[in-house]
């Protein structure tokens, strides 16, 4: 009876050791972190959340999330909550001049062939991607390859759930 007793208790402090070494943890790279965010522009409007949802879980230092998100939680500890404003570069890029290119209006279906259409296009190695057209020339079409909120301040609240050692 002792011996399980003892096991019990063993067991059980360990349990609460992990639980509170859990909850003392700060995200550092290589750890599983789950997030809950929202990100939103400068007027206010939500660009994403998963606040009520599905944690976002991601491996810290491995490029997972914005790059000025993935800064912003580091360190940050279990229960801890943030707010701030990533520059555009931190965030979905600047706007990047090199990634306007033309195309030929027959690779966009006629009814999307005006300014501001959102349109799936193929890319050189075959994967689909959503473009922006920007302007018609012609026979020609410009489209805009950037993100469609690169060049833009992002506000960010996050909340840090859970920071855990990745699974062995």
């Amino acid at each position: 009876m002792r011996r399980v007793f003892a096991a019990l208790l063993a067991a059980s402090l360990a349990a609460v050791a992990h639980a509170e070494s859990s909850a003392n943890a700060a995200v550092e790279d290589g750890k599983v972190v789950a997030i809950e965010y929202t990100l939103s522009l400068e007027d206010g409007k939500i660009v994403t959340t998963n606040v009520g949802g599905e944690p976002l879980v991601l491996v810290q230092g491995h490029g997972e999330v914005m790059p000025g998100l993935e800064r912003a939680i580091a360190g940050m500890a279990v229960g801890e909550s943030k707010q701030g404003v990533l520059a555009p570069e931190e965030a979905y890029g600047k706007v990047d001049p090199k990634l306007f290119v033309e195309v030929e209006a027959t690779r966009i279906p006629e009814a999307d062939r005006h300014a501001g259409a959102r349109v799936m296009m193929r890319d050189g190695s075959g994967r689909e991607k959503v473009v922006s057209i920007y302007e018609l020339r012609g026979d020609r079409i410009v489209v805009d390859l950037n993100h469609a909120l690169a060049g833009n301040p992002i506000k960010y609240e996050v909340k840090v759930l859970r920071v855990e050692d990745p699974a062995r």
